[in-house]
């Protein structure tokens, strides 16, 4: 099943008065999507090719992950000024796309220049808390007995924590009306008071921040990546992981093309693309060449960039800013700990009393999502001990029983521990990669042949 560029192009009908320029000139600034079943055996392919701008990477990855779409392999290219991907995908299951209302989604929602970014909080009722700090055992549990206290109900939340900051986004409404509490200048300058009490604010660069905003952004996943940038957390020493579990990351110029090879090598998971395409979109870099691919449950992702300026990595200490900086982004959704799903009827003050319930135990949240629809809680929690330890499953036990075991379930996720491979003696370096630059070329020469259909195969 392929499906796309000429089904639309048999579809559309060109005004009178448009000549022949006028609509290449349309049909080049429009992506053309393909999404394809029959090629590979194991992946559904989409191919968009799209006049390039910046950014328009991170939309195209944006789209899939928003899908929970997982991406196994894939191909970029670009000319400069026209943008080739192809994307191997499978769903959160490992299986191919069968569901036509999902594919036409897909289809449509990279079809289009407007990828919806932001919405408006107001529409919903909701207005967006962004904090943050220093986090500590217990931080969670005091930020939102400060919200229930101050009459704020909780709608959705996220959390996350690396390198002993945290950073949260909250959406809130009144818990008594449901209507946004932006508009009472008063009361948000009482909620952001007592939450920088809380967060222990010292105004500096370590210090807690607060934001009020009745403007959301859709992808709240990368503006808490933007949040924990803007707070220099890739800057500070983690506690000490062993050096065989942290990201690979290298980066080589590519002196003759003048591009900076950015090679990552990590334990797969979900949305890890997202987020490193994220980091080097937001810190101005951009993607012109790039191959991604997956053995089991290990990643290795390659990209050839520049400056949005055109220059390549220019100097050591740039060199790793990147690098400490993108092993940070994949380190932020890695939290370590047992994974708890929380299934119950909502109620004013329920996550304070669920994470003080966490506190009480000992037990430390390193990340947490929260949702509430019709009445319903649906909130995931990622729990260690109070020193970042695996959890006691006593304690576990002592917070299933006291909150209901039928409501709080216990999914352990397993985490093999990747070992990456010895770099070359020259892979710390700023010198060339010639070598790498070669084997590159030959990937792409085989990626044109398979996109022009003159080879089919899934490799």
């Amino acid at each position: 099943m392929e499906r796309g560029g000429a089904e639309k192009a048999a579809e559309m009908e060109w005004p009178a008065y448009l000549n022949e320029y006028e609509k290449l000139v349309i049909r080049m600034n429009n992506p053309r999507v393909v999404i394809d079943n029959a090629v590979c055996p194991t992946a559904t392919l989409v191919k968009v090719d799209s006049a390039r701008k910046h950014g328009i990477l991170l939309e195209a990855v944006q789209v899939l992950t928003d899908l929970n779409l997982s991406v196994k392999k894939a191909y970029i290219s670009s000319d400069g000024r026209w943008f080739m991907d192809v994307f191997h995908v499978t769903d959160q299951f490992g299986r191919k796309l069968a569901d036509d209302s999902v594919i036409s989604y897909l289809e449509q929602s990279l079809d289009t220049e407007d990828h919806g970014l932001h919405r408006s909080c107001a529409e919903e009722g909701l207005t967006t808390l962004e904090l943050t700090g220093a986090d500590r055992p217990g931080l969670l549990s005091e930020v939102f007995a400060v919200l229930a206290d101050l009459g704020c109900g909780v709608v959705e939340a996220k959390v996350w924590t690396h390198n002993g900051r945290i950073a949260c986004l909250v959406s809130v409404k009144d818990e008594l009306s449901g209507s946004p509490i932006d508009a009472d200048a008063r009361r948000i300058h009482h909620i952001e008071s007592r939450l920088r009490h809380v967060l222990k604010c010292d105004h500096g660069v370590c210090g807690a921040r607060t934001a009020v905003s009745s403007m959301a952004v859709a992808q709240t996943d990368r503006r808490l990546h933007q949040m924990m940038f803007a707070d220099r957390d890739y800057e500070r020493t983690p506690p000490s992981p062993p050096a065989s579990t942290r990201p690979s990351v290298s980066i080589q110029n590519w002196v003759e093309r003048g591009y900076s090879v950015v090679t990552v090598q990590c334990r797969d998971r979900p949305k890890l693309l997202f987020d490193i395409v994220c980091t080097l979109t937001d810190m101005e870099y951009v993607v012109f060449h790039g191959t991604i691919d997956t053995d089991g449950d290990l990643a290795h992702q390659e990209f050839y960039v520049r400056h949005k300026d055109g220059s390549p990595v220019s100097s050591e200490a740039e060199r790793q800013r990147v690098i400490q900086c993108l092993q940070a982004a994949i380190e932020r959704r890695s939290s370590e700990g047992i994974r708890l799903e929380l299934c119950i009827e909502d109620k004013p003050g329920l996550l304070s009393e669920v994470t003080r319930t966490f506190r009480e135990n000992s037990l430390l949240v390193t990340r947490a999502e929260v949702s509430t629809k019709v009445d319903m809680a649906t909130n995931v929690f990622y729990v260690t001990d109070a020193a970042g330890r695996p959890a006691d499953p006593r304690a576990i036990d002592a917070v299933r029983l006291r909150i209901g075991p039928d409501c709080l379930t216990v999914k352990e996720e397993q985490r093999p521990q990747f070992r990456p491979k010895a770099a070359a003696p020259d892979d710390q370096g700023g010198g060339g990669a010639v070598g790498i630059g070669l084997f590159y070329l030959g990937n792409l020469f085989r990626r044109n042949l398979y996109n022009l259909g003159l080879i089919k195969s899934c490799s």
